[in-house]
């Protein structure tokens, strides 16, 4: 087992354990990184930076696609003890905004490809950084006396008070995760992970990149999932597993099925290296597992986390014990089930899922009052409703929260209500999120029209267009007389769920 005190150290003993080994696979255009080219690269763009200005403790935002050079900014953040602060690249320039100034970022890191969104943009500086090769600095890094408990990286979840929430981990939250899975899914040396989710989740920067590091593996990265070209990829590189969400397995079913596989003239892909399919984000509809697993001989292995626990606390077994339909067994973390008193709930008994341990978030910054809700009686509380069964395993059964999963991204109603709400013509709303085959969930919204006032459906959604994110916005609105509420005004969104018809 490795003990590490930062993530650095941990780069550099794995240097010297797997020098020229291939770490880094670029899918996009076919580059190689071994572990001592990777190491290097990193100790370039990380000069580039304190050329820069950055220190340890500043923020760095990173608004960059999925590539190699994300994985290398991030490790050169990591190497001198600055924060990485990735930012969703479907946000729009206001929420941009708002998450770097928030997190009071000295400098973002930007492919060109988001000139456009970020023209106006006022602060920090920007460096595009679309190739690593062009940050022609010294290979060679100053030391920095990093920690255990550092900051390494700020990681905005949508808040239920209607404005993103910034996670701080720390280096020794990435390495105990990474450990976690490692030793919970039996990663070696001998394996290749292929990261298709994004690199702003941290599904992709611990499931797929810290834990192929910290196992001696080698990581694939794709710029985006392509269900067309997702098994060609698996073929060449000879992966033996991936990050995702039910969405994608959905996806490559509804390909398989294009493509004849199911039919007795042709065979599903058939790729001997693949060991299995990790899921996580939204439960995998029980349907969809089956189907996959019979389609494509591959397990889905599904999981639970946050970004508040790193990236997972439970997995199911990566066997024939595993459980469909449960996210799995506490991977290195304490897990329990609290009623609203914050007591244990007894064995399949429905309460609050808590959890603490090594790979549990620091705090949440500038909110200490979000941060001490959260750790109420020193477990942190996920917000999400579930059980406990008489073997240890776990079962989410529905969200404290209102909060949204369409398609592996975390929607906050709250954000869109505040946003419609600025619309002269509307006098109320309420968004939900309603079942949708591909997604998960979809978002719809009600609206109540001031007297007097009209406008259409298109133009409303497309309103929320100019202010959110594509995967945000409504894309269906219902326009009703009133909304349902409580003896104290709160809006009763579980009757709104009823009344729509799927």
């Amino acid at each position: 087992m490795i003990k590490d005190n930062n993530l650095r150290s941990l780069l550099k003993q794995q240097i010297k354990i797997y020098k020229d080994k291939a770490f880094l696979y670029s899918e996009k255009d076919g580059r190689t990184w071994s572990y001592e080219d990777f190491g290097k690269a990193v100790n370039r763009t990380a000069n580039m930076l304190v050329a820069n200005g950055i220190s340890k403790g500043d923020v760095v935002s990173l608004l960059l696609p999925n590539s190699a050079e994300y994985i290398i900014a991030y490790f050169a953040c990591f190497s001198i003890g600055a924060i990485a602060g990735p930012v969703n690249s479907l946000l729009k320039l206001e929420e941009i905004e708002w998450v770097i100034g928030n997190s009071e970022s000295k400098l973002l890191i930007a492919g060109s490809q988001f000139k456009p969104v970020i023209a106006d943009i006022k602060k920090p500086f920007t460096i595009f950084f679309d190739d690593e090769t062009k940050a022609e600095f010294s290979g060679n890094l100053d030391e920095v006396e990093i920690g255990f408990g550092d900051d390494a990286i700020i990681i905005y979840t949508s808040g239920t008070t209607g404005k993103p929430k910034g996670c701080l981990l720390t280096h020794g939250n990435l390495i105990a995760n990474a450990q976690q899975i490692t030793e919970w899914l039996g990663f070696t040396e001998a394996d290749r992970l292929l990261t298709i989710m994004p690199l702003f989740h941290m599904n992709a920067v611990s499931v797929t990149t810290m834990t192929a590091l910290y196992a001696g593996a080698s990581t694939v990265v794709s710029p985006k999932f392509s269900a067309s070209r997702f098994w060609d990829i698996v073929e060449k590189y000879k992966i033996t597993s991936f990050g995702s969400v039910a969405t994608m397995l959905s996806m490559l079913l509804a390909k398989g099925r294009e493509s004849g596989v199911e039919s007795q003239e042709h065979e599903s892909p058939a790729i001997s290296t693949l060991r299995f399919a990790m899921c996580g984000s939204a439960p995998v509809p029980a349907e969809v597992l089956k189907k996959f697993e019979e389609t494509f001989d591959c397990l889905v292995i599904e999981g639970y986390g946050l970004s508040e626990s790193t990236c997972r606390s439970t997995f199911n077994p990566p066997n024939e014990n595993r459980r469909p339909g449960s996210c799995g067994q506490p991977i290195g973390n304490e897990m329990k089930i609290f009623d609203e008193a914050d007591n244990e709930v007894s064995d399949g008994g429905l309460g609050e899922i808590v959890m603490r341990g090594p790979n549990i978030f620091k705090e949440y910054y500038k909110n200490p009052q979000a941060t001490a809700k959260a750790f109420t009686s020193g477990w942190f509380h996920t917000g999400d409703i579930g059980y406990r069964d008489a073997d240890g395993f776990f079962y989410i059964a529905d969200r404290k929260s209102d909060m949204i999963i369409r398609g592996g991204e975390n929607i906050y109603p709250r954000e869109i209500d505040d946003v419609l709400f600025t619309h002269p013509a509307v006098a109320s709303a309420a968004v939900i999120g309603i079942p949708d085959e591909l997604y998960g969930e979809e978002v719809t919204a009600f609206v109540v029209l001031k007297a007097g006032e009209k406008i259409n459906e298109k133009e409303l959604i497309e309103f929320c267009g100019m202010h959110l994110a594509d995967f945000k916005c409504p894309k269906t609105i219902h326009f009703v007389d009133d909304i349902p509420k409580g003896p104290t005004g709160k809006l009763l969104k579980r009757e709104l769920v009823s009344s729509c018809r799927f």
